[in-house]
């Protein structure tokens, strides 16, 4: 089981429509990723280490696939409609990592 974790860097003045993202962005993105994509959850940054600090992260999502290979036969077709839709809520530009789930 792999792990793709989009991240949203946390940045002063930067613009993040939560809303949007829930309701369209990721209903959109779990349609094209269809059976392939095998869970995932969305985390909403509150703060870092010290209460009342800037969380790290504004936005953190993670999709759960079978393998690299299911993600990216999944995601590839779709990836130019998923990315053009990333204006639409934000102005970050996102962090992308790919981790294999041990636990």
């Amino acid at each position: 089981m792999i792990k793709v974790s989009v991240l949203y860097p946390n940045k002063e003045g930067s613009k993040f429509d939560l809303g949007y993202y829930l309701n369209s962005h990721i209903p959109m993105v779990q349609g094209k990723l269809g059976e392939s994509l095998k869970g995932g959850s969305v985390d909403h940054g509150l703060s870092g280490a010290e209460p009342g600090s800037r969380a790290e992260f504004v936005v953190m999502a993670h999709l759960l696939f079978d393998s690299v290979e299911a993600f990216q036969s999944a995601f590839g077709p779709h990836a130019d409609s998923i990315m053009a839709d990333v204006p639409n809520y934000t102005d970050i530009q996102p962090i992308l990592q790919v981790s294999e789930v041990k636990i």
